[in-house]
């Protein structure tokens, strides 16, 4: 029988077992560190993805489409040479010129209500397209003026009449839209 005489040494194994969760708690905080810094990354590469039109005219949609009127309206100077296109009817209202108009749309806003909204457009062939005719467009943003106030008015390059969407209502601009120096 052999019998082996072993002394322990109470502060070195403490020491060795805090050493060991220490560089567990470490890799651990680096690990979520790095999934946090790593998703806001990603994130922000999102939105300025998001930010930089995939061509030179930007594409306004059903589902960004009162997110951006809102930011044009808002600072139309950051906005105006930016070129965009975009369908929605005509809507005329009085006092306007005969070569200007509504390219409107119905916002939702709840119990079955809408309200219409849109961006004011310059066009010389305005007058050859019907109230309520569904229409895409092609155009600038420049600053004008409406019943003496200052708001963004899409000078149109092209214009053309086009099928009423299936999808016609837009909803109201989220709390979270970041707005950028160009429309995407």
């Amino acid at each position: 029988m052999l019998v082996y005489n072993i002394k322990l040494n109470k502060k070195l194994i403490f020491k060795t077992i805090l050493a060991v969760m220490l560089i567990i708690c470490i890799s651990i905080g680096i690990a979520a560190l790095y999934k946090v810094l790593s998703s806001f990354e990603n994130k922000n590469n999102n939105l300025i993805e998001d930010a930089i039109p995939s061509s030179e005219v930007a594409v306004l949609t059903a589902e960004n489409y009162t997110n951006v009127l809102k930011a044009v309206h808002d600072d139309i100077d950051t906005y105006i040479g930016q070129k965009i296109s975009f369908s929605g009817y005509v809507y005329r209202v009085s006092g306007f010129s005969d070569d200007q108009f509504v390219l409107a749309r119905d916002m939702d806003i709840g119990n079955k209500q809408t309200l219409i909204v849109g961006f004011l457009c310059s066009s010389e062939k305005s007058k050859d397209f019907e109230m309520y005719s569904w229409v895409n467009i092609t155009g600038e943003i420049t600053k004008g003026f409406y019943n003496n106030s200052e708001m963004p008015v899409i000078k149109i390059t092209s214009i053309e009449k086009c099928a009423k969407p299936d999808n016609t209502n837009v909803f109201p601009p989220d709390d979270e839209y970041v707005p950028t120096a160009v429309i995407y």
